[in-house]
């Protein structure tokens, strides 16, 4: 029986390698990544996932050179104010994660209008995760947690799974079954380190703007072709 897949969530890596493979700076690779980011996005939705987190910018990326920090913020910028329209007639939903506080004030105007226009639309829900840390999320939901418990509102006793997820940054959104990274990289980088605790995990050497639907289709047949036990033994599936 094939199982399902729900959310997919992919750390985009690759850029940078990919502009400097053909002599141009680092930007050229950020803006071509955008075009995968559209075709991703495009075949998510055609194939009925219902969730798609990208690693956009992480709480790690503000230490890159000011120069290339202000050109992925113009980007998303630009990203958003000229996909929003496509968004909307694919009925795909725009959300973030991540401490937007953080952002300048156009980029997160952008980004909020974004998400604003597209409040309504029922199809693939696409989650941006912008100056994001696993650990900071975490670390931000255990704050929140410690000030209701200060205040009498819940007891230590009383805290579960369930109930730490409800403080974290999407709580109604389910964990990502499969994890995909691309560039070459075996590692999760501090991204949604609660969430992925069970999720299937796919590397490929394929820059990002070079990862296309048919990449995309590979990576699913893999996850269609392993047993999710979560700790059980095959027989109890």
């Amino acid at each position: 029986m094939t199982q399902p897949l729900r959310h997919i969530a992919i750390i985009m890596d690759g850029n940078g390698r990919w502009a400097k493979s053909k002599g141009w700076d680092r930007t050229a690779g950020h803006r071509a990544g955008t075009d995968a980011t559209r075709r991703i996005v495009r075949a998510c939705g055609e194939r009925k996932i219902e969730h798609l987190t990208l690693y956009t910018f992480s709480s790690e990326n503000w230490g890159r050179p000011p120069i290339e920090v202000r050109a992925l913020m113009s980007l998303l910028v630009e990203m958003v104010e000229r996909e929003v329209d496509d968004l909307n007639a694919n009925n795909v939903r725009l959300r973030t994660i991540g401490d937007l506080s953080k952002l300048p004030d156009r980029t997160r105007d952008a980004l909020e209008a974004g998400v604003e226009k597209t409040s309504t639309n029922t199809g693939l829900q696409l989650h941006l995760a912008l100056s994001y840390g696993g650990r900071a999320e975490i670390l931000e939901g255990v704050r929140r947690l410690a000030r209701a418990a200060q205040t009498g509102r819940v007891s230590p006793e009383e805290i579960s799974d369930e109930m730490f997820r409800r403080h974290l940054d999407a709580p109604d959104v389910p964990d990502p079954d499969l994890m995909i990274r691309t560039a070459g990289d075996h590692r999760i980088s501090n991204f949604l380190l609660w969430q992925a605790a069970y999720s299937e995990l796919w590397f490929t050497d394929v820059l990002w703007p070079d990862f296309d639907a048919q990449h995309l289709d590979e990576a699913i047949a893999h996850y269609h072709g392993r047993q999710r036990r979560f700790g059980k033994v095959p027989d109890q599936l």
